[in-house]
């Protein structure tokens, strides 16, 4: 029989707590809430958990200081919650490890749907590809350290600053729909403007440089309302 999902929420407040509780055991996942990062610990240590829901704003260690020490010693997936609109934030918490992020207030649907896709990409194994130094891609191969790009026959492919760190991005989060405005804060760390295209034209020419068709795009394909999403299987190389 298949184990059922352990959720950790970690949030200050007693009704999110409440809710996502009861929300998430009506779905047939089981959770267990607590209000901070001391309770967080003293639960880690007595019980497992296959993801943890962190709020960012919690009494003592906030929750980009408690993502960056889970990081040192577990690979425990995490979603973080952020207030909306906090742009700086939810790039660093990326950056130091977390998985996903959602920002307040959430449809709890949503949450739901985060935590599953989530955990289907860590029950792949392909959370090992983040910290591998290369990695290989549909026949691709990707060298973080020279900062090069082989096609299958394992010629090199030029790229340019932009497309390098368009496609490092991708690679880190495959099969995931990532939205115009994250890619362009993980990319240049600021928000889009209602008119802002550059993250479409940088996948354009992304796309060019991987043969992509862009009619029928095999690797990076457009979601419609919701961004692009590299369908790769990502492993190292």
């Amino acid at each position: 029989m298949e184990r059922t999902p352990q959720i950790l929420i970690v949030d200050d407040d007693p009704e999110i707590r409440a809710l996502l509780g009861d929300y998430l055991a009506r779905q047939g996942l089981k959770s267990h809430a607590v209000g901070d990062g001391a309770a967080m610990w003293r639960r880690l240590e007595r019980h497992a958990a296959d993801l943890i829901v962190l709020d960012l704003m919690l009494p003592g260690e906030d929750g980009l200081e408690l993502c960056r020490k889970l990081r040192a010693r577990s690979d425990i997936p995490v979603i973080m919650l952020t207030a909306r609109g906090d742009a700086t934030d939810r790039i660093v918490g990326l950056e130091l490890g977390a998985d996903d992020y959602l920002p307040k207030p959430f449809d709890p649907r949503e949450l739901l749907a985060r935590i599953r896709a989530t955990l289907r990409r860590a029950g792949s194994g392909q959370g090992e590809a983040l910290t591998a130094d290369r990695l290989r891609f549909d026949g691709w191969t990707l060298d973080r350290q020279r900062h090069e790009l082989h096609d299958p026959a394992g010629t090199l492919v030029p790229l340019s600053g932009g497309e390098y760190r368009l496609l490092e991005v991708f690679v880190e989060r495959p099969n995931r729909a990532l939205g115009r405005e994250l890619l362009l804060e993980l990319l240049q760390g600021r928000e889009a403007s209602p008119y802002d295209r550059s993250v479409d034209i940088q996948v354009s020419r992304l796309r060019r440089r991987l043969r992509d068709d862009a009619r029928e795009p095999r690797l990076i394909k457009t979601v419609r309302h919701a961004g692009y999403l590299f369908a790769a299987h990502v492993e190292p190389a």
